[in-house]
């Protein structure tokens, strides 16, 4: 009996959490500029706008610029600093991932509008490096998060060979600590470039409507009434997110990054 209805309530999850999906997806196919659901008449032409619309496809060409920038930006921090606190057993290395993690804790008005304050005194608000760096620096945590599982699972004997060998600490780092953590390296970026891509408060804070990502896009565009082109980027959305991660797990080890293969060498 407790099987049973431990079996119901994980399909009634289920139904719930993925019925908008099913909605979105089938409101971006009407054939008419309509909302509606079932949809009327099959049709992409909500897709192709995206495309062929200038103002949809300057916001498709700004957050993908963006989400790379921001991606590049979060790596680019977090490499060196979960490196230098693995390497030197920094003692309080989980306060500052905890300090990290206060981004994620607090409102994201908050973020936003201190992102706006700072940034603004240096001309940050209003183009791409400034949402990008605000991006960047929100979202440094998970690729470091997840780099720190990689340096965590490196064998030491490996290390110590290394240095045997007479190997220097650069060189090590090239030959074997870079290698081992590629994969998480990449399932950061891989993070760091999809929540970007979704990302709206900082993009709205910074952006100042001078560059507008898809979310500013869409929540523009409401004012004007729901279109299926919003339902079509929301799938696409979507999509986006699947392919990354899908990729991640197909060639990146997904168990391996997620810390599962260190935990049971233990």
């Amino acid at each position: 009996m407790i099987r049973i209805s431990r079996i119901i309530f994980c399909w009634l999850v289920i139904i719930t959490m993925s019925a908008p999906l099913f909605i979105v997806a089938g409101v971006s196919v009407n054939q008419r500029k309509l909302m509606f659901f079932p949809p009327r008449g099959l049709s992409l032409r909500w897709y192709e706008e995206v495309f062929t619309k200038a103002p949809w496809f300057e916001a498709l060409t700004a957050s993908l610029s963006i989400a790379v920038m921001a991606g590049i930006i979060a790596l680019s921090v977090a490499l060196p600093t979960a490196y230098c606190l693995w390497q030197h057993k920094v003692r309080y290395a989980k306060v500052l991932y905890s300090i990290g993690l206060l981004p994620f804790a607090l409102p994201p008005v908050i973020t936003a509008l201190g992102m706006l304050m700072w940034w603004g005194q240096f001309g940050g608000t209003g183009n791409y490096w400034g949402i990008a760096l605000g991006h960047g620096v929100f979202l440094v945590t998970l690729p470091m998060v997840m780099i720190s599982l990689g340096l965590e699972s490196i064998d030491q004997e490996l290390l110590e060979a290394a240095r045997t060998m007479g190997a220097n600490n650069t060189t090590t780092f090239r030959t074997v600590v870079l290698p081992m953590v590629a994969p998480y390296m990449v399932a950061g970026f891989a993070f760091a470039f999809v929540l970007s891509m979704n990302e709206f408060i900082i993009s709205f804070f910074l952006g100042q409507f001078a560059v507008q990502t898809l979310p500013v896009k869409i929540f523009s565009s409401l004012r004007s009434g729901y279109t299926p082109t919003i339902a079509s980027v929301s799938v696409m959305f979507i999509l986006l997110a699947v392919i990354v991660f899908g990729l991640v797990a197909r060639f990146g080890d997904l168990p391996r990054l997620l810390g599962a293969w260190a935990a049971k060498d233990r």
